[in-house]
Order: structure tokens, then C-alpha cells, then sequence
């Protein structure tokens, strides 16, 4: 119910428009700034090759916003569900967008493929407003 709640805000924010726009923007597009939070280790022990990464991000993402994204290299961590601390290889996708239904449904197909493919516990996905030029 919350990310409902949540996702309407930012939709109804979104079709504002520019003329709603946040004036600290001075001129540049208000949109969705998306992190997905990959993880890189694999329940057995084993690592996620680079090649198999990659395969998934020109497979699976660039195909769904071919205007650009920002892959980064990351060290991660979380608390596993024994309250232990777990460190793991992460990458990191930025991807700056259009604050549309179809980008937030996107961004949501592509975390739940790639827990699934990979056999992920979690993948995280932040959404954040931001203003951009290019």
C-alpha cells in the first residue's frame, strides 16, 4: 500500500510538468533518478561472471532505456537474516529517466528478473527526483 501511495506522488509529480518544475532546477528537465543495487554473489558460494553481467545489462536494461545508464563497481553489504553483516562484489546502474508509469514498471521488471535469474535474495531499487541536462 505504501509503495502505491509512493508511486502516485511521484507520477502525479511527474505529469506536472516543467511548469511545476522545482526552481532549483533553473532550467534543466526534472526526472526520475533510478539506482538499481545489484549484488554480485551467489547463494552456493560462487561469484556472477562479468560476462553473464553484462549479457543481462545489454539484454535485459539497455533495451528498456536506450537513451543512456551509468554502470559503477561497488563493494556492498547488508544484514543477512542471521543479523550477521555480509559483504558482497556489487554494480551499481544509474539511469536517469522520465517520472512515467512505464520507467517505474521498467525499473521494478528488471530488479525481479535479476533476483530470479541470479537467484538473488534482494535487489534494491532507489528512486530518487533529480533535475538534468545533457
Amino acid at each position: 500500500m505504501i509503495r502505491r501511495i509512493l508511486l502516485t506522488g511521484l507520477l502525479a509529480l511527474g505529469a506536472a510538468g516543467p511548469a511545476c518544475a522545482d526552481p532549483l532546477c533553473d532550467g534543466a528537465r526534472p526526472t526520475l533518478s533510478a539506482q538499481l543495487l545489484f549484488g554480485l554473489s551467489r547463494p552456493d558460494g560462487g561469484l556472477i561472471p562479468q560476462r553473464a553481467f553484462d549479457r543481462f545489462l545489454a539484454e535485459r536494461i539497455t533495451p528498456r532505456f536506450p537513451d543512456g545508464l551509468t554502470v559503477f563497481s561497488g563493494r556492498g553489504q547488508w544484514r543477512g537474516p542471521d543479523g550477521r553483516r555480509v559483504h558482497e562484489a556489487a554494480r551499481i546502474v544509474l539511469i536517469v529517466t522520465g517520472a512515467t508509469p512505464e520507467a517505474v514498471a521498467a525499473l521494478r521488471s528488471i530488479k525481479e528478473e535479476y533476483r530470479e535469474h541470479f537467484a538473488q535474495g534482494a535487489v534494491g531499487l532507489v528512486l530518487q527526483w533529480s533535475c538534468a541536462l545533457f
